[in-house]
């Protein structure tokens, strides 16, 4: 092996993408100690992303207070391009689920209102275009509460804003957009999403995500027929505001567009509000950070490429960091899957193109063992992966 790439994503609760990528490292020298190896630390739009290009722009973070997804103040980051025209918002930082992971989950009124307090310290930084980065969320308001700190108001039949939350969702009649901070509509928008799953229905936000955040049946199915009902309001309050934007009538967003659009189920339908009043566009995060970290650059060249993630599962596949890697890997080198859970069978990785995919577990093993000992067995089954290799070559 000439050269080798270690691009892993984070084992989330045990190691970060840079962490897991060092391990990997450590692990390939253990046989190919001539090979250039190379360590690019990974996201795919949800947690770990902003800590991704803040590496890859050489920058710091800005720290803003803000709260969290019940509303409890804490303090948040953000990033900024080396010019300021570019700021990545990262929503977990105000919506995240192990934020509140210290009290009972409350799936009902968690909300994305926190998330709209960085977004607006982004616009007020004076950025152009903020990349908002989301996933690992706590809330199901299909992102309410980020458009109501940007000085939105979600309005019921009394005219008062509706509660906070998904729960509030089915009581909304009216969008009121007169307050809207002045830059809200100015800057671009793009929104990195690392899943594929529509707003609603079985494959929805509520349905697949909400049990996850503590919701029960009652609740996803509230849930659900709330994020439905604030795809037709958002599409109504659209075409009224048509006057005020730049968007051709053609391209004004439907209901059923906004309900049914692959990845606008992610973090609880937050890019719904953006996409349907801010003219926001999504994009897959994998590969957002992928441009911003020079991925194609990197893979040029590799002989071998190990990259992983904690579960390796169908959704890995679906646009994810593993799903980034094995799409711009070069024909003939060998994509191996270092991973804390294997769920895919061997045909389903070599069907994907992938090589090989190990688990970290040393046979049957406690889970606190492995979040502790996340480094050393990423380290001893990368090592393995590549005797093997090498064997064979």
């Amino acid at each position: 092996m000439k050269r080798i790439v270690c691009v892993p994503d984070s084992f989330k609760g045990s190691v970060s993408a840079l962490g897991a990528a060092e391990a990997m490292a450590r692990g390939a020298r253990q046989v190919f100690d001539n090979a250039d190896v190379v360590m690019l630390p990974f996201a795919d739009g949800g947690e770990g992303t902003l800590d991704a290009l803040l590496a890859a722009w050489g920058r710091a973070a800005e720290v803003v207070s803000t709260v969290d997804a019940l509303g409890r103040p804490r303090n948040a980051r953000f990033g900024l391009s080396a010019d300021g025209r570019t700021a990545v918002v990262e929503a977990a930082e105000g919506n995240g689920l192990p934020a509140v992971s210290d009290v009972p989950l409350q799936p009902l009124r968690a909300d994305t209102y926190g998330v709209g307090l960085i977004a607006r310290a982004a616009l007020e930084s004076g950025a152009e275009e903020i990349l908002l980065c989301i996933g690992g969320s706590a809330s199901t308001d299909g992102g309410t509460g980020l458009l109501a700190a940007l000085g939105a108001r979600f309005l019921g039949a009394d005219g008062e804003p509706v509660a906070p939350g998904g729960g509030g969702l089915a009581g909304i009649v009216r969008v009121d957009l007169e307050h809207l901070h002045p830059r809200a509509r100015e800057v671009r928008w793009r929104v990195a999403v690392d899943v594929d799953n529509p707003l609603t229905g079985e494959r929805g936000a509520a349905a697949v995500f909400g049990p996850q955040k503590g919701a029960t049946a009652d609740d996803v199915a509230a849930l659900d027929a709330g994020l439905a009902h604030l795809a037709d309001v958002v599409a109504e309050a659209a075409e009224a505001g048509h006057a005020d934007t730049r968007v051709a009538p053609a391209a004004l967003p439907s209901a059923a567009g906004l309900r049914s659009t692959a990845g606008f189920g992610a973090a609880g339908g937050l890019p719904v509000t953006l996409v349907g009043l801010l003219g926001a566009e999504t994009l897959p995060g994998a590969e957002l950070v992928g441009d911003a970290v020079g991925l194609a650059d990197a893979l040029t060249g590799a002989d071998l490429v190990l990259t992983g993630e904690g579960a390796f599962d169908s959704q890995s596949l679906g646009g994810k960091v593993v799903d980034a890697v094995r799409r711009q890997s070069p024909a003939g080198a060998a994509v191996v899957v270092v991973a804390g859970t294997v769920r895919l069978t061997a045909a389903q990785t070599r069907e994907a193109g992938l090589t090989a995919a190990f688990s970290i577990a040393p046979g049957a093993s406690e889970l606190d063992e492995l979040l502790r000992e996340a480094p050393r067995l990423i380290e001893e089954t990368t090592a393995h992966a590549c005797a093997l290799l090498a064997h064979a070559r």
